[in-house]
């Protein structure tokens, strides 16, 4: 049973893969996949049914996450990039009484040193190391680095400090060595170190990330694991940088799979499930270690993405783009002293409300800096998500060239030009409470989607005559959300 009040200083531990799609568990309707403890957290968890992510890359979605702020206030709107020195993060704002650790990817620059509140930090990621601010540190290599060799693996890939465990390399690996079973053994450590005082704690794994392959792809078979309507549907009607998103991944090469046939995608969609499961197992560690210490009754949980990934749905592979399986994530909050089991929360809710809500949920103040608002409320009964519209953002100046997710293609070089060229002009969206969707790119074709009757959204209604107020009336809403938030980029009338 739910405890009648809240503990005075609650623990908070954040689960953060990268790129996992809310369609990855049974409460998201996904009833065959091997995620027993997923599932088993949802059951005793607010399971919120339209969790939105602020832009579909990963850097910028994790400044959102941790700061509250959106990527371009936070100067986080690409990845690769350092975020800077003001912009703080959740745990320097919680007390000093509480002990912050973070285990994992970060992706927000100095990615394996201590930083913005977190006194404890266990990096995983060696491959960014021209981020780092002092040249001087960048021969050194990661604890997860270091734990590989103690294993006895030996690194393929050139860094400044010798040699490094390239993703492929890392993905070769069997599962105790995989960087979801570090993560996770790692977060259970500190759990267990914490117990006799409050703490936060972010645990973020790079899996199911690509490379798209593991120790589970055996798991799933290809030909008979269940599939969306819109699996390998190319996306007419959208805007061109989407069909020319479906039509390059089409003809590529990815992890060495060839993702010209049916066949290909297939198996590469059973790959990115067997990732899944890996993380499911990571999440299984850390509630383990909450139960073992005997706080997870104090201790909130958030298990959620920066964003999705789409595998295969309308022919595409990665995010960048504004369809739900890039931008809807999955997001369960336990929270013991408010319920104990699964309670669906309708309505929209953003990455850029996690910061409030994660202190209001805490007990602590909220910064007035910040740009989202607690919904704890929302989890306590007082309040609702009706009303809520959620907005989503792209700003592609900078980005890389999107053939880096192919291992090869057979396409045009004036094509690849093309796709770039779209890549790196911005968009934004909006998804309101009542479930339509529109996009505004500042170049291409619009796209407008009623969610309620079109959920897969493959009839795009932008220029539909009987919906061109619709999306009039959507697009002011993007433009007073630009006003209120400061975004200068200019998009087209709808």
């Amino acid at each position: 049973m739910p405890q009648s009040n809240a503990p005075e200083q609650p623990n908070l531990v954040f689960i953060l893969p990268d790129r996992q799609r809310r369609d990855s568990m049974a409460c998201y309707d996904n009833d065959w996949i091997q995620a027993p403890r997923l599932n088993a957290l949802a059951d005793e968890s607010f399971v919120v049914e339209h969790c939105y992510v602020t832009q579909p890359v990963c850097a910028p979605a994790r400044s959102s996450i941790l700061s509250g702020l959106y990527p371009l206030t936070a100067g986080m709107p690409v990845n690769r990039l350092v975020m800077p020195d003001p912009i703080q993060s959740i745990a320097q704002m919680v007390p000093d009484e509480y002990r912050c650790g973070y285990v994992g990817k970060w992706h927000l620059g100095d990615e394996i040193f201590p930083q913005r509140g977190f006194g404890e930090w266990v990096g995983a990621n060696d491959n960014w190391w021209t981020e780092y601010t002092d040249a001087t540190t960048q021969t050194q290599l990661s604890p997860y680095h270091h734990f590989l060799m103690e294993h006895g693996v030996k690194p393929d890939t050139k860094h400044p400090g010798g040699k490094m465990v390239s993703g492929p390399q890392r993905h070769a690996l069997p599962a105790e060595l995989m960087m979801a079973s570090f993560v996770g053994d790692q977060a259970a450590d500190f759990i267990e170190r914490s117990a006799d005082r409050p703490f936060v704690l972010f645990a973020s794994t790079v899996e199911p990330h690509p490379p798209f392959t593991g120790p589970y792809d055996d798991l799933y078979d290809p030909a008979t694991m269940p599939v969306e309507e819109t699996f390998l549907r190319h996306p007419d009607g959208a805007a061109q940088f989407n069909q020319l998103r479906a039509e390059l991944f089409s003809r590529s090469v990815r992890d060495g799979i060839d993702l010209s046939t049916e066949d290909g995608w297939r198996r590469l969609r059973a790959n990115y499930w067997g990732l899944v499961t890996l993380v499911d197992r990571m999440v299984g560690t850390i509630l383990d270690a909450l139960e073992r210490t005997g706080v997870a009754d104090n201790t909130v949980v958030v298990f959620t993405s920066d964003h999705g990934d789409m595998v295969g749905t309308h022919r595409m592979l990665e995010m960048r783009t504004p369809y739900e399986e890039a931008t809807r994530v999955p997001l369960l909050m336990r929270v013991p002293w408010l319920s104990d089991k699964a309670t669906t929360v309708p309505g929209n809710f953003s990455q850029i409300d996690f910061v409030p809500t994660l202190l209001d949920l805490l007990g602590q103040p909220v910064p007035a800096h910040v740009q989202g608002v607690s919904r704890a409320g929302v989890l306590r009964g007082e309040e609702t998500l009706a009303g809520n519209d959620v907005f989503v953002q792209h700003n592609g100046e900078g980005d890389r060239d999107l053939t880096d997710e192919c291992d090869s293609y057979d396409w045009p070089q004036e094509k690849v030009d093309e796709l770039n060229r779209l890549n790196t002009l911005p968009w934004r969206s909006v998804v309101t409470a009542d479930r339509w969707k529109l996009s505004l790119y500042q170049a291409d074709q619009g796209e407008l989607f009623d969610l309620n009757r079109d959920p897969l959204e493959t009839t795009n209604l932008f220029d539909d005559p009987a919906h061109r107020q619709k999306a009039r009336d959507l697009a002011q809403k993007i433009y007073q959300w630009q006003a209120a938030i400061r975004d200068t980029v200019r998009l087209p009338q709808a």
